[in-house]
């Protein structure tokens, strides 16, 4: 039997004696429920925060990318590769690839009556995944490429359709500086809104084939391919492989391949990111902090309000390595306690959040309008591992008064 554990479960059914020493013990449990209800919810918002712009960011680019190397001079001016590339049955047989599709970028000034902007064209075709542009489309709807015409529809961002005036079914004319100067009309088919406002007031998509030709290309020329896969945690094995596959293969004409990952491509918005884990790093180590003083705190109150009961299991013959553990596992009780009310807390709150979004933000310079919550059981087990163990740490060091308590003083002390 583990007599320690049995006499600190004797002592918690006995309750204290002083309703002082009661009441100190249940600020240090709440105290403690606070700290990890905050450690959860900084969690749950920064995770929150890095997948759904994640999410936004490989909307607009997939996760990987494969180009000419050339365009690593310009972005959005890209120079064209064979959409025929003997890597691309390989690429589709890895298990981490989702999906594959072509593209086709090419700048312009989109002008109506009044304004003028400069934009990117994003050139689409038969094989693009619309589902990421449909779940933020606020009017109208996507496009077709039908194999019998190429499309004359443009799909843009609401911040470029307010700048300019226009509304759905709008004509609107985009001009493509090259010789010979040319301008084609695009007809509005719809209008998205995905809240990073530095991409929607760069990017429309319109039909491939009509940048093909506009490029003078080949119906065999593209700008590109995007890759989405399966687990965005991977995607750095993941660019790797496709490197292996295709990263500085020499074509026909001499030109070679680039393969760069959306965190590379955005690498500031994802720095940024970044930066968000070391402020949940600092908040985690300061809730940890106030929980163990917090409980520091109570164990002492405790102690002393047990001063009496140490002197006589002193005198019965016990040490003091055996009543620091009778104390501890105490005050692990009180921690339990403390992290239970904390999950319920921060659980509540969490989905309080999530169902009606209560915290909201400016879109324009966090690109959400609310805060967002992602919440992973790993998580949520390592925080209230972590902060168990911390908190008990800490306790050792306190507990060591026990040490310093005769027999004889308790008997002066009563």
């Amino acid at each position: 039997m583990n007599t320690e554990l049995y006499i600190a479960k004797r002592l918690l059914k006995g309750g204290s004696q002083k309703k002082s020493t009661g009441l100190m013990v249940s600020i240090s449990i709440f105290g403690i429920a606070l700290s990890v209800a905050v450690m959860m919810i900084a969690v749950a918002i920064t995770t929150g925060f890095k997948e759904e712009i994640g999410r936004k960011a490989t909307g607009f680019a997939a996760d990987i990318q494969i180009t000419n190397l050339d365009s690593n001079r310009s972005l959005y001016n890209m120079s064209p590769i064979s959409a025929s590339q003997p890597f691309l049955d390989a690429l589709n047989a890895n298990p981490e690839v989702r999906h594959v599709q072509q593209f086709c970028i090419k700048p312009g000034i989109m002008k109506s009556a009044d304004e003028i902007q400069g934009i990117v064209l994003k050139g689409v075709g038969g094989d693009f995944d619309w589902d990421f542009f449909r779940n933020n489309m606020i009017e109208g709807d996507v496009f077709e490429t039908p194999d019998s015409a190429i499309s004359n529809k443009i799909v843009l961002s609401k911040h470029i359709a307010k700048l300019l005036q226009l509304k759905l079914g709008d004509r609107v004319v985009v001009y493509f500086v090259q010789v010979p100067l040319r301008a084609f009309p695009f007809i509005i088919s719809g209008i998205y809104d995905t809240g990073l406002v530095e991409l929607d007031k760069k990017f429309a998509l319109v039909d491939m084939r009509r940048l093909q030709r506009l490029n003078d290309w080949t119906p065999d020329q593209i700008s590109g391919f995007e890759i989405f896969i399966r687990n965005f945690d991977n995607i750095e094995r993941v660019t790797n492989e496709v490197f292996d596959l295709a990263g500085f293969r020499l074509s026909e004409n001499g030109s070679a391949l680039n393969v760069q990952n959306v965190r590379e491509l955005y690498s500031q918005l994802f720095d940024w990111l970044s930066l968000q884990d070391t402020t949940v790093a600092i908040i985690l180590l300061l809730m940890v902090l106030v929980a163990g003083f917090n409980m520091i705190s109570g164990l002492l109150i405790i102690i002393l309000e047990r001063t009496s009961t140490i002197g006589i299991l002193k005198a019965l013959g016990a040490n003091s390595r055996l009543i620091r553990k009778i104390f501890l596992y105490e005050s692990a009780f009180f921690v339990g306690k403390g992290l239970l009310w904390g999950n319920a807390i921060a659980l509540i709150l969490c989905w309080v959040q999530w169902k009606f979004g209560v915290i909201t933000l400016d879109q324009e310079s966090y690109f959400l309008d609310r805060a967002p919550i992602s919440i992973h059981l790993l998580q949520l087990i390592l925080i209230n591992i972590g902060a168990a163990s911390a908190i008990l740490l800490m306790l050792i060091l306190p507990s060591a008064i026990i040490s310093k308590i005769s027999p004889e003083s308790t008997m002066k002390y009563r």
